[in-house]
Parts: C-alpha cells; structure tokens; sequence
C-alpha cells in the first residue's frame, strides 16, 4: 500500500426549523399553506445565512452564500461532497480523486505539494476545500479565494468535518443531513462487524500503511476499523497514528494477522527475522491490491467499505 503518509494520511440552522415547526404548532388555525410557506421562509433564511466555522488551522472562515463552484484537494473531502448530495458543485479535484465515478471527468490539478495553481485560479472557484498541510493555502487567500483546510485524522474527526462542510455549502438542514450521513455510516461498520468470524476476534494485527514501515496504530481512522471488528493492533495509541516502527518491534509484537499493499507484500520473505512472525508461517495476510488501498487509507464516507474488505479477507483466512 505505497502512499506518502504527507499527501494522504495528514479528516443553528436546526433551531430556526424548530422554531418554524413550534410556531406552526402554536397557531392551530393557520392554513397547510401558510404553514407549508413558513417553513420554506426558514429553509430560505437558513440558506442565505453567512455560515462561520474554525477549520484545522485554527482559522475562522465565513461563509457568506452557498459556493457553487468547489475544488477540493484532498480525496476523501471531494467524496464528503457527494456523499451530502452536492457533487455536482465540484469543479475541480486532485489528482488521486477517482470516486464517484462523476469525478474523474473534472479537471485534476495535482497534489498537496504540487497543485497547478494557475489552473486552479481559471476554474474560478468559490470555494476550496484542503489538507491543512497544502502549500497553496495562503496563496490562493491573497487572491480573495475562500479555503477551508480539513484533515480529518481519526472517526470523530470525520463526523466533525461532515459537519463542517454541511454548513459550509449551506445545505437545507446542514445538521440533519450530516447526521443522517454519519448514521448511515455507523450501521454499516455495525453490518460488517456482525460479519467477523468468531475465530478471528482477539487475534493481534499489524497494519502496514505505506512503505518504510509505516504502520496504522490503534489511534488511526483505521485503527479504530480494526477495533470495531474485534481485531487488536499490535500499535498501541501511546506510538501514535501513523508511527514509523522498527521492524525488530514487529518481531517481538507476533501478530497473527498482517494487512499491507500487495506491492509491500513481495518482499516479506527477505525481511529479517520475520519468518518467525505467526501471521506469515500461518499465511494469515491481506494484500490489498492499490484500488482497495485508495479506499482502506481514505478518511471519508467510505470507511464501511473499507471494512468490508477486511472482513472479506477475515473470512477467506477464516472459513466458516
């Protein structure tokens, strides 16, 4: 799973539609219509309302008006996008966005370190959504342009950026429609947890994320994937996210299972010491070909089908 870990891995208007629904509730004798006008009087309002928000520099931003034209520079905040129904505002995206399929027909314009720039000013973009370790940040705000830097780094952040970007784009009932997404997530990680099998619950895990010896810890948005299947990182939260280890640590750790890139995976044989570890003279490894690892290394909206594969190489390993 070969990925620079510096490109991929650095995740109110509620209340005026309650007040209409009180008010509508409060007056018994108004018409359907009036009521039916109300409320789009607020979702009007609530639309129209500049929206503020802290991004992952610390900085705030506002928002004065819906942004109908987006760039986003990082995979998994194009795919938050789409995921709220708003995917056909995007203009533009980086060079590693491939899902939905929609994307892949809008201009690239590079990665965190090599952004076309010039190319990026033409599409005239009201809003641009990046990682917080872009290098084009400050450049494209002395242009007047709106940025918003997100990099969501475990799941909590990822509920917090959905969030964010709902109110950002000023959807109708940005918190419900946020809510609604990240409970839709949630059931389907319940889905493919359910579908673990028995034996291999328990079992220590070694998450190869990137080449170096890169590996994602218990802290990791895929950290947290493993421990909601029942599977116990031999990276422990203390090492951090996505902590560079010493081989030697993973020879002593033993784990049972091993999920890395198939392109990692070749050399596994020649790696000192290894042979011992249980999962390779048990053959328990997951070698997840690159369009798997798009999926599994994204903090975004498709984290259940990251899941999904996991479960699906628990139970080849695993038969039930």
């Amino acid at each position: 799973m070969h990925l620079k870990l510096s490109h991929r891995l650095k995740w109110m208007g509620a209340c005026m539609a309650i007040g209409a629904g009180m008010f509508a509730f409060s007056l018994p004798s108004m018409s359907s219509a009036q009521s039916a006008s109300t409320k789009q009087a607020s979702s009007a309002s609530q639309a129209s309302s500049p929206f503020s928000l802290t991004d992952d520099r610390g900085h705030r931003v506002v928002i004065d008006k819906a942004p109908q034209r987006i760039v986003t520079l990082l995979p998994s905040l194009g795919e938050i996008v789409c995921e709220l129904q708003a995917c056909e505002r995007l203009v533009g995206v980086d060079r590693y966005s491939n899902w939905p399929e929609r994307v892949k027909s809008l201009p690239q314009l590079g990665g965190i370190d090599d952004t076309q720039l010039e190319s990026l000013v033409k599409l005239k973009p009201d809003l641009v959504l990046l990682a917080r370790s872009s290098r084009v940040t400050q450049r494209l705000e002395s242009m007047g342009i709106t940025v918003v830097a997100l990099e969501p780094q475990n799941q909590e952040d990822m509920r917090r950026v959905i969030q964010l970007i709902a109110g950002a784009l000023h959807l109708p009932q940005p918190q419900e429609r946020a809510q609604a997404l990240w409970q839709s997530i949630q059931k389907k990680l319940d889905a493919a947890a359910s579908r673990v099998p028995v034996n291999a619950k328990g079992m220590r895990i070694y998450f190869e994320a990137g080449s170096g010896y890169f590996a994602a810890g218990e802290a990791s948005y895929i950290g947290e994937t493993l421990k909601r299947l029942g599977l116990v990182n031999v990276v422990t939260p203390s090492m951090g996210a996505f902590p560079q280890v010493n081989p030697e640590f993973v020879v002593k750790a033993n784990p049972q299972i091993i999920f890395m890139g198939e392109r990692t995976a070749t050399d596994l044989k020649n790696r000192p010491g290894w042979q011992r570890i249980e999962a390779i003279a048990q053959q328990r490894i997951c070698a997840f070909t690159p369009a798997q690892s798009d999926i599994i290394v994204r903090s975004g909206p498709r984290i259940p089908e990251a899941a999904d594969l996991m479960v699906a190489c628990l139970k080849r390993m695993f038969p039930e």
